[in-house]
């Protein structure tokens, strides 16, 4: 669990490192708002090009050895950053470092489903994410520090180290489990049994997500989200049914389509990718605007912003321990609920937060939406392997990734010109060499942050409204994936027990 938190912690300090050292680099390169959007826009494009072809080799080949290889081309990727003489050097190793960071999103959605019981993956993605905000909050803190007392192109270069020491840990400490569940870390286990050591074993099918003939796939046994749906007797979608065909045997095409028809995955693909377009653009920009707005410096901007990581970090822990015990006390729907929840209560809190020029006001306003706006991932996380047979979790995340990467891919940029349109122009540079966030064309800028934020706070709530009108639609996804594992396995010569 912590490795897997490390990777997305690495991925969350990458895409928070912009943000960081924006104040430094954009009167290092001369660039404006929509030149720094541009950089991560970029980076994120490539990465929703990528996160595809990462789910196909995510489903056929061993994750572990994918995911600690391209790490180390993550930070080869970050130095290369650090190292440009240009804007356009500069682009070009974003574009490369989001060709590799996308492996993290389906590996670790893929082994997070087959070492984990399935009704504690909500609590256990709470964990699991808080590295990507752990991660985005070290990016801010020692990327923002490092900029300011080295230069942006140190901000760079530091995120680089991290990255061979976690491939190392990777490659030597995570264990390849077995797909479907077969290997499955229950509790009083000594060891997790490996991927080879599952195959090997007299009556297993092979390590592409098959299970032992005469039992149901461990991913789906004891499962609390099965067992309520069997109780009400809800019936899975026969189109949704049929198009699964045999999952571990679909091509490409055909598992686009499948995941596709599962209609709350869709629905979730959708609200958590508008939730992840909202943060992108807030990340950013957020330390500039927090300086301007309040006319601080930005030793006291990065604190602040740490205090906020934290309250994000709480509100991840509540949301998956929240919808897990829901889900315990027959509240099926609660994963749902909760995220849809999650949304609607961060949109209405950042709004006064944002206006109010007073940080005794505004801090804790902006607390609570921090935790609010971080709280629907766990529980949505958890839901997507509901709703989709574990032998398309790979591929299943590729397609979400791809979603949320191009909507994180055009967040800066949009907020940038959002920005530039309502009176933010390029970055005024002070006499020190640093951004000039004071006087009337810093005023301007700020102002048009304000905007841009203001207004994208519209597609933040309606995420939340999305989740809880399709909520009803879960029980009969759910019930789907589970026969369209179950026949699948029957295809298969097994003769599965009836879940």
């Amino acid at each position: 669990m912590l490795l897997l938190a490390l990777v997305l912690a690495l991925n969350g300090a990458d895409g928070a490192a912009v943000g960081a050292i924006a104040a430094q680099l954009s009167p290092g390169l001369r660039i404006s708002n929509v030149e720094l959007g541009l950089l991560v826009t970029v980076s994120s494009l490539v990465g929703a090009l990528a996160t595809i072809p990462v789910g196909i080799l995510t489903d056929k080949t061993r994750r572990v050895r994918l995911l600690s290889v391209s790490i180390l081309l993550w930070g080869a990727a970050e130095a290369a950053s650090g190292l440009a003489t240009s804007y356009t050097m500069l682009v070009l190793t974003r574009l490369a470092l989001g060709a590799v960071t996308a492996t993290a999103g389906p590996t670790v959605a893929s082994l997070t489903g087959d070492l984990f019981p399935p009704g504690e993956r909500s609590r256990i993605y709470s964990f699991i994410i808080t590295g990507e905000l752990a991660g985005a909050g070290f990016g801010v803190v020692v990327a923002g520090l490092v900029s300011g007392l080295l230069g942006w192109r140190a901000g760079f270069i530091v995120l680089a180290i991290p990255s061979v020491v976690l491939a190392w840990l990777l490659y030597r400490y995570l264990p390849e489990p077995a797909r479907g569940g077969q290997s499955r870390l229950e509790p009083g286990a000594a060891e997790i049994v490996s991927a080879e050591e599952a195959a090997g074993l007299p009556d297993a099918i092979d390590g592409t997500g098959g299970s032992r003939p005469g039992e149901a796939p461990a991913g789906r046994s004891g499962d609390p989200v099965v067992r309520q749906v069997e109780e009400r007797g809800v019936a899975p979608d026969e189109e949704v049914v049929a198009a699964a065909a045999d999952p571990a045997r679909m091509n490409t095409w055909q598992a686009v389509r499948y995941v596709l028809l599962v209609r709350t995955n869709v629905v979730i693909i959708v609200a958590s990718s508008l939730g992840y377009f909202f943060l992108a653009g807030l990340r950013t920009f957020a330390v500039l605007y927090v300086r301007g707005h309040f006319g601080i410096d930005q030793g006291l901007t990065i604190a602040l912003l740490a205090v906020f990581g934290a309250a994000a970090v709480l509100g991840l822990l509540l949301a998956g321990r929240t919808a897990d015990r829901l889900l315990e006390r027959g509240h099926l729907d609660a994963r749902i609920v909760v995220g849809g929840v999650g949304y609607l209560v961060a949109a209405a809190l950042v709004l006064p937060g944002l206006l109010s020029r007073t940080l005794l006001l505004s801090v804790p306003l902006l607390m609570v939406a921090a935790a609010a706006l971080a709280a629907p991932n766990p529980p949505l996380d958890a839901a997507r392997l509901d709703v989709v047979p574990a032998q398309l979790w790979g591929r299943a995340e590729g397609v979400r990734t791809a979603m949320r990467f191009t909507l994180e891919a055009f967040a800066p940029l949009l907020f940038g010109l959002v920005s530039e349109q309502f009176g933010g122009g390029p970055a005024p540079i002070g006499p020190s060499g640093s951004v000039a966030l004071a006087g009337a064309a810093g005023a301007r800028r700020v102002d048009g942050l304000q905007v841009a934020f203001l207004l994208m706070l519209i597609p933040l709530a309606g995420a939340g409204l999305l989740l809880l009108w399709q909520r009803r639609h879960y029980a009969v996804d759910v019930a789907s994936a589970a026969e369209a594992e179950r026949r699948a396995q029957a295809d298969r010569g097994g003769t599965p027990r009836r879940r």
